[in-house]
């Protein structure tokens, strides 16, 4: 027998779980340098319109498989499926997709070991330990190891707690914090020198950059930051009370999404321009701005040394800052595979913890000693490839395989006149068609 399931005790509970799961690191270094490097307001605007045309959409979809299975991603496609084929195929879409989630895991749990050692950093030279802060800031394989151990150690201990006591409850505290040092490092770097050219380049249109190349990054944006298409909003769907509002929650969360994607952008773009203006270089030799972990690990430290003392300080709070993000989206990723473990294999939620963890943590060290040939080619097939693919899996299973008067029953609990509104006249003919044919566009785009 497994161990009996958990639940979210409040809207406001999963709406930060859910939240937490898809606002991570991507959403704080990846968004903002993506719209400036992309026509700035014309890149938002059209990142706004995707992400309801297609993240949400799909959001749809993995929340009301999981609530309507109340089981893991194998068992709910499965359950839904209407013959051996497509009970095969659910099969394989299922544990494809804790694969998945394992493999993103992976190497997440690396990136976010860097910030945790980035936020001891500023506490090391507060005490005047300059050898250890050297290292905590360097990249050998010794501190990737330790911090990953640490970072997952984090993760497994909020996973092992359940799902209203460790999931709840971390993200309902850790979410608002991570709001509150957002908006005061804004206030800070605002009154910066040089913040107001950052602000120009994020707010500012330059519609002469609206190409097809724009339109794909803009969708990959929305569908990857809404964590869509490895089972992490399916099983958070399976936690739901039946009384909630799917379609209601879905637009929530993916408000909560882009908002604070949105918000992230006053913060990096400002902040980028003002460690130009102390003397740091933040574009790179194609003339691009610099993005992802050398924004976060080269121009942001570079910025704060400029600061002296105070420096210090506002390190630490925007060290914390990305590893709260880490934690929300980790602990997600992990629940696909331990919900596995419990509901398939028969184990107790802190064994199954412990297994999955070790295992994920394993795949990690391999990464770690193999960096150079592993850690892009794990990033790539997991992020390019698997999510787009399981993306269009889940889109045709809720669309094609599901009968529709049970995805009706299903959407009409917490929302009894689902019929006569406009979502129900739209979402389901567009999670046919119009979802799968743009993720497989995008798709095509990133391997051409």
């Amino acid at each position: 027998m497994s161990a009996p399931r958990g639940q979210f005790s409040s809207n406001f509970g999963f709406l930060m779980a859910a939240a937490g799961s898809a606002v991570g690191l991507g959403n704080i270094w990846g968004f903002p340098t993506n719209v400036a490097s992309n026509g700035g307001a014309a890149f938002v605007v059209v990142y706004l319109l995707l992400a309801f045309m297609l993240a949400y959409p799909v959001l749809m979809a993995e929340l009301t498989i999981g609530r309507h299975a109340r089981r893991n991603m194998v068992q709910a496609l499965r359950g839904i499926a209407t013959g051996p084929t497509s009970r095969a195929a659910g099969t394989v879409a299922g544990l494809a997709g804790i694969a998945v989630a394992s493999l993103i895991l992976s190497f997440y749990a690396i990136v976010a070991g860097w910030m945790v050692a980035h936020l001891a950093d500023p506490f090391a030279q507060l005490v005047g330990a300059s050898d250890t802060a050297q290292w905590l800031t360097g990249g050998s394989t010794a501190r990737n190891f330790t911090f990953t151990a640490i970072f997952s150690g984090l993760t497994m201990l909020i996973i092992a707690s359940g799902v209203e006591k460790g999931i709840e409850r971390w993200s309902t505290l850790l979410m608002p914090a991570l709001i509150i040092l957002l908006l005061l490092l804004i206030a800070y770097v605002l009154t910066q020198p040089g913040a107001i050219l950052g602000l120009e380049a994020y707010l500012i249109p330059d519609f002469s950059k609206l190409s097809p190349q724009l339109l794909l990054s803009a969708m990959g944006q929305a569908f990857f930051s809404l964590s869509l298409g490895v089972g992490t909003m399916l099983i958070y769907g399976s936690y739901l009370s039946k009384q909630e509002s799917l379609p209601r929650l879905g637009a929530l969360v993916t408000l909560i999404d882009v908002g604070i994607a949105f918000t992230a952008g006053l913060l990096i773009l400002p902040a980028m321009y003002v460690a130009q203006e102390a003397g740091t270089q933040i574009f790179a030799e194609s003339g691009e701005l610099i993005a992802g972990p050398g924004l976060i690990l080269q121009v942001l430290p570079a910025l704060f040394d400029t600061m002296g003392t105070t420096g210090l300080f506002v390190a630490i709070a925007f060290f914390a800052l990305m590893v709260i993000a880490s934690l929300t989206s980790s602990i997600s990723m992990l629940e696909v595979p331990v919900a596995f473990s419990i509901e398939n294999l028969g184990l107790k939620r802190k064994p199954a913890t412990l297994l999955m963890g070790a295992i994920i943590f394993g795949i990690s060290s391999l990464i770690i000693f193999n960096f150079e040939t592993l850690f892009g080619l794990v990033i790539s097939i997991s992020t390019e490839y698997g999510q787009p693919l399981l993306g269009v899996v889940l889109c045709v299973f809720a669309g094609w395989i599901w009968r529709k008067d049970q995805l009706l029953a299903e959407l009409k609990k917490g929302h009894e006149d689902i019929e006569q509104t406009l979502f129900w006249k739209v979402w389901p003919w567009y999670v046919r068609i119009a979802c799968p044919v743009l993720i497989l566009a995008a798709f095509v785009q990133s391997i051409l």
